[in-house]
Formats: structure tokens, C-alpha cells, sequence
């Protein structure tokens, strides 16, 4: 006799409306296809973007999605094309599977496909479900010694991966990171990982620079406040001189990476980058601002956008967490219990310093 399955479902029906749903399980469409039982999902601020705004840039919330992206669980069903993974396999879920067919996929930039299928990015469901379904090959087996939680965490390792992998972060290299929050500190630790000489991590909060001194950075810096009356634009070319002398960078570090999406974090960077150096935007805030262009221009800076992950960043990741090089555990300040996803997704939301990590188990019955 087959027991009665159910697929217990964190839904985002509309904006700011959430509700615990019973979804039906789902079933393998494809012969490369895999059915995980989520173990651990990390919260990410773009699925609380989703829940409070219900758009990010072209991605629009038109009809409910199941939120979540960053998750790991056990492989319970495999398609019969599946050669490399079998029923009972601990795994970390890539959340975005490409057409494999268009131009970007095929040059290897799927990081760009357009008919990426992404979990928790509409109109498509995410990983808080009992169960999830995805292809075999976007599964990545978890170290024998690693837990569900740091396979959880993979995913934004992996967004730091592909941020250091677009900035051509070298050995003995000089990096300033923009932002101390998950992704910020996951940089300076991928960065110190790679053997970069000097990595600085900058935020306003001292807690999170504190903390950043302990994780990945070797200096941090917490800005002044911008004195009265000053302008904006002067303040963070004032600030990137500041940091210049501060830390002995000379001309200035040879890559920023920019994690907080904040204009004046921005300004700051690009002024703080020595000439041929290269800055890495990442952190998306407000989607227009000033930006110092003839500084860019003058300095012939190599200024790149980064998004999600390429070839090689997601197994790049497994090993930097199983090696022991990145101790994501540390990030984790909060952890919740799959009925208390929304007292999860509302303590990210408050955005408190304190809080680095939110972890949501996965359903236990």
C-alpha cells in the first residue's frame, strides 16, 4: 500500500501575502530529472525583495511562486537517464537551470540565458517545498563530512565565486569589498582563499566590520559620517583618499567588489580603484544613481556587473566549504523551523545587524 504523500509549500500569493500551502507532489517531467527532499534553505534578500516589492528589475510577480533558492536535500527520485546520482544522495541544489541551447549558453555565459528556469524568480517556484524538482546535473554531492546547512550555503559561496571570477581576483592582489553583509563577507573569504595579499572589508555597521575582521578580512573600515553640508560626490572621493592612506593602498587596491547596491558605496569604489584596475558591481539597491563616469573614463577601469554563477562556480564552491578554506557556519545567526518561515523571511526583512544568516529546516514529517 502507497502511503498518501503531500507537498507542505511556502507560497508568495501576492505582495506581502504569504501562507504555508499544501501542494501536490511533484512529478519527473524529464529523463534527466530529480526529485530532492529539501533539507536546509538559506534565506536570501531577493526572495524577501519578491514578498515586500514583487519585482526585481524585468522579473515580476504575476501569479503565486513557492519562495527559496539556496537549499540542499536528499535525492528520493531519479529519472532513468540520471547515471550520476542515486536515491539517497545528500546534495546542494544550483537553483537556475539553462535552455542549454541559446547563444549564451553555448559561448558558456548561462548565467545570461533567458529562458533560465530559477528558483523563486517568477514565474517560477522555488526550493521551500517538502519537495523540489530539478535536473540531475544542477545537483552537486555533498562531502561525506559536510552537513545540510553548509550545502544550503553553497549557493551564495557560489554567487562570490562567480563575483571574484568576474573581477579576476589573482594571488597577491589588493581587494576592497564594498559591504559586510552574506555576500560581502562570502568575497573577502573566497578573495583571502584565492591568496589575495590585502582584503578590506567596508560597512557602516562596526558589528558586521567586526565580525568581517574575523571571517575573511585582513582590514575593515567603518566610514565617518558625511559632515554637514557636504556634497555627496565630494564626500566619496574624500572617503576613497581616506581609505588610500588609511591602509597603504597607494594608487589604490587593484579590484573592488561592490556588495551593497548604496550609491555612496559605489562613488566610493570607483574612486577608490587604481587605474587599469578592475570594479565588480553586485549589490543592486536603487536601479538608477550618479556614477563618477570620467573617473571610470580616466582610468581606464574595467567595470563589469555580476550575476548568479558560470561553469565550475557551484563545484568551486562544494570544495572551498568541504576543504574547510570557508567556515560557512559562522554566517548563521538564526535558525527556523519550516511552520515559522514567515517569522523567518519578517526577522530579514527588519534587517538588524546582528543578524548575518537565516536558515529554514526543511519539512521533518
Amino acid at each position: 500500500m502507497m502511503e498518501q504523500q503531500t507537498n507542505p509549500s511556502f507560497v508568495l500569493r501576492a505582495v506581502k501575502d504569504v501562507v504555508l500551502e499544501d501542494r501536490s507532489v511533484p512529478t519527473l517531467k524529464d529523463p534527466w530529472d530529480v526529485r530532492v527532499q529539501i533539507a536546509q534553505t538559506g534565506i536570501c534578500g531577493s526572495d524577501v525583495h519578491y514578498w515586500q516589492r514583487g519585482r526585481i528589475g524585468d522579473f515580476v510577480l504575476e501569479s503565486p511562486i513557492v519562495l527559496g533558492h539556496e537549499s540542499s536535500g536528499t535525492v528520493v527520485e531519479v529519472g532513468p537517464a540520471v547515471k550520476k546520482l542515486q536515491v539517497g544522495d545528500r546534495v546542494a541544489i544550483e537553483p537556475g537551470v539553462p535552455c542549454r541551447h541559446c547563444e549564451y549558453c553555448r559561448s558558456g555565459s548561462y548565467n545570461l540565458c533567458p529562458d533560465t528556469v530559477f528558483a523563486a524568480t517568477p514565474p517560477h517556484d522555488g526550493t521551500l517545498s517538502k519537495y523540489y524538482i530539478t535536473q540531475a546535473d544542477f545537483c552537486y554531492p555533498l562531502a561525506s563530512h559536510m552537513d545540510f546547512e553548509e550545502g544550503a550555503l553553497v549557493e551564495p559561496v557560489a554567487v562570490a565565486v562567480q563575483i571574484t571570477k568576474v573581477g579576476n581576483v589573482r594571488p597577491n592582489q589588493t581587494v576592497v569589498v564594498f559591504g559586510c553583509g552574506p555576500i560581502g563577507l562570502l568575497c573577502q573569504a573566497v578573495s583571502k582563499a584565492y591568496s589575495a595579499r590585502k582584503v578590506i572589508g567596508v560597512d557602516i555597521s562596526q558589528s558586521r566590520a567586526e565580525f568581517a575582521s574575523t571571517f575573511g578580512a585582513d582590514d575593515v573600515f567603518v566610514p565617518p559620517p558625511k559632515p554637514e553640508g557636504k556634497d555627496n560626490c565630494a564626500w566619496s572621493e574624500e572617503l576613497a583618499r581616506i581609505m588610500k592612506e588609511q591602509f597603504d593602498l597607494g594608487e589604490g587596491p587593484d579590484v573592488v567588489l561592490e556588495a551593497t547596491g548604496a550609491e555612496a558605496c559605489i562613488q566610493t569604489g570607483v574612486h577608490l580603484t587604481k587605474k587599469g584596475g578592475t570594479y565588480v558591481q553586485a549589490g543592486m539597491g536603487k536601479e538608477n544613481i550618479v556614477f563618477p563616469i570620467t573617473t571610470a573614463c580616466i582610468r581606464d577601469l574595467t567595470i563589469r556587473g555580476s550575476i548568479r554563477y558560470t561553469a565550475g562556480c557551484y563545484s568551486t564552491a562544494v570544495d572551498l566549504i568541504s576543504s574547510g578554506k570557508i567556515d560557512v557556519k559562522r554566517l548563521i545567526t538564526d535558525r527556523y523551523k519550516f511552520e515559522q518561515a514567515e517569522e523567518a523571511f519578517e526577522l530579514v526583512r527588519q534587517g538588524k545587524e546582528s543578524v548575518i544568516k537565516v536558515i529554514i529546516k526543511g519539512v521533518t514529517a
